[in-house]
């Protein structure tokens, strides 16, 4: 029986159609700066994605940034909009932001893992204008913040409210609005790994972190990498997908709270992502559930992808206050193509790993 890959969040398997669109640029010969005519075949392709995405996303297409991927368009957006700003950041955001806006002051979240409106707007108030940068879902609870509420409270300030959108897009209804920027990236839509993409409100001209011959309209310099971008624009997710996954991850966490009573979901009583749920086992370190997972042919995964090799606590946990539990939980996110099985497949691996501890 093939692996059960339930590690959605790190990144989704490639959908049929954006492979597709992905080998038919593959045999495009031409750059997209070109002026003859197999390089004005390719801006053709460029700008109909281009045109597709911004669209999907309620943004404009000259307003859109192609990437290498959700972390650069996340530096893109910190390093380029934030020149005489402090920086806020969401005390959960994924490393790629952390590590972007280092020496930024930290937003607290509540126990539920969503922000802290309260502390936000203290930060707010009476202080030089900010930029804010908050996740629209956290890649490890699921958990979604109040982006609306918060942006109400940005532009209330003078602030600017930079989203990274990388894991809710394509997972729940997501457009640029009301943020000022989002963070997009095509392989956890079912795209090819490579492509990415900021998504700017009209009027915001981030200064470019790689500058190259001027392509991207100056933002991005470097040859925009077609075949990834053609499939970004195809990886398009079906309506009824979320309600599917959602009904197999609720049916996970109502047979493990069945059988293993100390289980607890961090980030359940909040809104979350369909597919997403973290599951911690207390006094059993993530790391060993994930090794001993895998060698039942089940694939989860414990904090970012990028953390690879280095699983420890997670500092989205331990900012809900969960403590030295922070290291005991599992992320589980289901991908479009989850098997009708998986969590019978999920739970009786995860039941005798709970048992191998006990025992």
């Amino acid at each position: 029986m093939p692996a059960l890959d339930l590690d959605a969040n790190a990144t989704e398997p490639l959908r049929p159609a954006a492979r597709a669109a992905l080998l038919a640029a593959l045999d495009l010969p031409g750059n997209p700066s070109s002026v003859h005519a197999a390089g004005r075949a390719a801006r053709r392709v460029l700008e109909d994605a281009r045109a597709v995405i911004a669209a999907r996303f309620g943004g404009r297409p000259q307003d859109l940034v192609f990437t290498s991927g959700g972390t650069e368009a996340n530096t893109l957006a910190i390093r380029g909009l934030s020149a005489g700003r402090r920086i806020l950041v969401g005390a959960t955001e994924h490393p790629c932001v952390l590590r972007a806006a280092e020496g930024a002051a930290t937003l607290p979240v509540l126990p539920d893992g969503t922000l802290n409106l309260a502390a936000l707007e203290a930060a707010l108030a009476g202080q030089p204008p900010a930029l804010v940068c908050l996740m629209a879902a956290n890649n490890e609870t699921g958990v979604l913040h109040p982006i609306e509420a918060a942006a109400a409270l940005c532009h209330a300030h003078g602030a600017l409210l930079h989203v990274d959108a990388v894991q809710a897009a394509g997972r729940v209804p997501t457009i640029l609005a009301p943020a000022d920027s989002i963070a997009l990236s095509a392989h956890k839509l079912g795209g090819p790994k490579g492509a990415g993409a900021l998504l700017l409100r009209p009027g915001l001209d981030p200064a470019p972190v790689i500058a190259g011959g001027g392509q991207e309209r100056g933002r991005r310099g470097g040859t925009e990498p077609l075949p990834a971008i053609a499939g970004f624009a195809a990886a398009t997710p079906e309506p009824a997908e979320a309600t599917r996954l959602a009904a197999i991850r609720d049916e996970i966490e109502a047979r493990i709270a069945a059988i293993a009573p100390e289980a607890r979901f961090p980030g359940r009583e909040a809104p979350r992502l369909p597919n997403t749920t973290s599951i911690l086992l207390p006094g059993l370190a993530a790391e060993t559930q994930v090794i001993a997972l895998d060698l039942a042919g089940v694939r989860v995964s414990a904090g970012a992808a990028c953390s690879s090799g280095k699983v420890g606590a997670s500092h989205v946990l331990a900012a809900m206050g969960l403590g030295a539990d922070a290291a005991c939980a599992i992320r589980v996110s289901l991908p479009w193509n989850t098997p009708e099985d998986a969590a019978e497949r999920f739970v009786r691996a995860w039941a005798a790993l709970r048992a191998r501890r006990a025992a």
